[in-house]
């Protein structure tokens, strides 16, 4: 589907996808690009049509956006099952190494298990994101940081940027995060992505300029998203371009 840069095509073709994806997996539950694939799946899926969707109608229908938001969180949970699954199938014991505080006792990764670190990252950090109330979900945000870090140690150029994005946003969540540092991660995921990648210039904007009130940044990298997703259409840049598109629109509220 990465292809696709018809995003209402792309939401309403997602659900089967997903659904024959996870039904072929269970069958084959060793198959490490079908799982890298499902969790991915499900991730995106839960970030660009559940999540995001939340965002938009929350102050006019705050019910219906919190609703929206435990299914957001749903998705996210089973796309880091899927992901965790597939790597204590490769690793026995990774699930329980993963938490040990003694980072020799920690869990290594091999590159072919770099894709299912990040998506297990990923989905575990919009989990956490969609269950605020929870504080069991919320306990294992630092969890999130571990299996990117893990990821970093063995490809920091993974996803064309991705991986270095996602470690910024984590940076920034984090109790104690260093704004400086998620904003050396940001950097490096723009640079990563060769001018080809909307979404570090998105992360940028929330995880940095946001919080640091610097709304001429904000807009700045936004409209840079918004030039990029147009010069080099895909999936992931037509969300990028909508969310972009969304928050410019919302400028005034946010500032």
């Amino acid at each position: 589907m990465s292809n696709e840069d018809d995003l209402q095509l792309a939401r309403e073709a997602s659900a089967f996808y997903l659904k024959f994806s996870e039904s072929v997996l269970k069958e084959t539950p060793g198959h490490l690009k079908l799982a890298e694939s499902v969790s991915a799946g499900f991730t995106q899926y839960a970030y660009a049509f559940v999540a995001f969707d939340a965002e938009k109608i929350d102050a006019k229908s705050p019910q219906l956006a919190a609703d929206m938001r435990l299914r957001a969180g749903r998705m996210y949970a089973r796309a880091h099952r899927h992901a965790m699954t597939a790597l204590e199938r490769t690793q026995p014991g990774f699930a329980l190494a993963l938490r040990q505080a003694d980072p020799q006792k920690q869990p290594r990764l091999t590159r072919a298990q770099v894709p299912l670190a990040y998506w297990a990252a990923a989905s575990l950090g919009g989990w956490v994101s969609m269950s605020k109330d929870d504080p069991e979900v919320v306990a294992d945000l630092p969890l999130s940081m571990r299996l990117a870090e893990l990821a970093w140690q063995i490809d920091p150029a993974y996803g064309q940027g991705a991986l270095a994005s996602l470690m910024g946003t984590l940076e920034g969540a984090k109790v104690g995060g260093s704004r400086q540092k998620a904003q050396s991660y940001y950097d490096q995921a723009i640079a990563l992505g060769k001018g080809q990648e909307a979404g570090p210039f998105v992360a940028k904007a929330e995880g940095v300029a946001l919080p640091a009130e610097d709304r001429k940044l904000f807009e700045l990298l936004l409209k840079q998203a918004i030039d990029i997703s147009q010069q080099h259409r895909s999936l992931q840049n037509e969300v990028m371009r909508e969310r972009a598109q969304w928050l410019l629109s919302n400028v005034d509220d946010l500032f």
